[in-house]
């Protein structure tokens, strides 16, 4: 629950209920979720005459304009984008409140997927959303960025198409500070900080994968951060279940620069589910701790549709580098 404080008093702020205007021209359906910065609603456009989601800076968080650039800009990447595994933006505006429109996805998240379905999703589709993935973020990678924060609530699923959401922390490849992304899904350059690779975007994607196949992340989660260093969203922590014993959750989320990706090697997935052995390994390889030791986004596509019955497609190249 947002809250400001007026005196001594804490004011509650509400999302906008049905029937408003959360912008001009977008009537609120109803409200979709709150983050540490953002609201996001379900609205009904008269321009376009359909349902569009529109994303907004939280009532408290509107006087930031780190967070008022950092919306915009998702906005204008993801309105020049066009790619059938990246989600589409219809419009953003930047004052005199910031607000980006995005098309309204059927289907669920995969977080959501996961955490439904009483049997684990088959392998060989597993290894087809590891081929959507690869597909997004390779497209990213050829346009000068990295996704950094590819993770099952990112990723909407339906009728066996998948999509990316979210480029709130996505930036261009290069030195980074230390945990730019979220807590459990970092990979090790992530959460240590400097210089970021497309490997880092190759990790979220084997991380994916690995929770989807076994229904865990390979490392304690505890809660679910976001972090982010100098562009994160201030979201507020709370408790943090499965920290280990005599760690606050400030040091959980790099206080001290302590995360489990440091420490551990990923477990083998084989060790949590029995799946084929080309897809164990390539899950495997997506998770080492060092960006060198993993396959690129281009190999690690080849190997997923090899894995697939319906034979080879071509699968995309790796971006030359400058």
């Amino acid at each position: 629950m947002t809250e400001t404080k007026t005196g001594t008093r804490a004011v509650q702020l509400p999302p906008l209920p049905p029937g408003t205007a959360v912008a001009p021209g977008y009537e609120v359906l109803a409200h979709l979720s709150r983050t540490g910065w953002l609201d996001l609603y379900d609205t009904w456009s008269e321009e376009r005459m359909c349902r569009c989601v529109v994303k907004v800076l939280r009532p408290d968080r509107r006087d930031e304009p780190r967070l008022r650039r950092r919306l915009v800009r998702e906005g204008r990447w993801l309105e020049a984008f066009a790619h059938p595994h990246l989600v589409r933006a219809y419009e953003t505006v930047e004052s005199p409140e910031p607000f980006v429109v995005l098309e309204t996805l059927t289907g669920e998240t995969l977080s959501h997927l996961v955490h439904r379905l009483r049997h684990r999703m088959a392998a060989r589709d597993v290894a087809f959303l590891g081929l959507h993935l690869c597909s997004a973020t390779h497209y990213l990678h050829s346009r000068g960025l990295l996704h950094l924060d590819i993770k099952p609530s990112n990723v909407v699923v339906d009728r066996r198409l998948a999509k990316v959401l979210d480029l709130s922390v996505a930036r261009a490849p290069g030195p980074a500070p230390p945990g730019v992304g979220t807590f459990c899904y970092l990979a090790p350059e992530q959460a240590r900080g400097g210089t970021l690779s497309c490997a880092a975007d190759v990790w979220g994607i084997g991380v994916t994968m690995y929770e989807v196949a076994t229904g865990e992340v390979p490392f304690d989660e505890g809660e679910t951060y976001e972090v982010g260093g100098d562009v994160s969203d201030g979201t507020s922590l709370g408790s943090a279940a499965g920290v280990p014993a005599g760690r606050s959750w400030q040091s959980a989320v790099g206080g001290d620069g302590w995360y489990p990706q440091l420490e551990d090697r990923a477990p083998p997935v084989g060790s949590r589910r029995n799946l084929p052995r080309g897809l164990a390994e390539a899950i495997d390889r997506c998770l080492e701790p060092g960006p060198g030791d993993r396959p690129t986004v281009g190999e690690l596509a080849q190997t997923l549709d090899g894995l697939l019955p319906y034979g080879r497609r071509d699968v995309p190249q790796e971006p030359e580098a400058d």
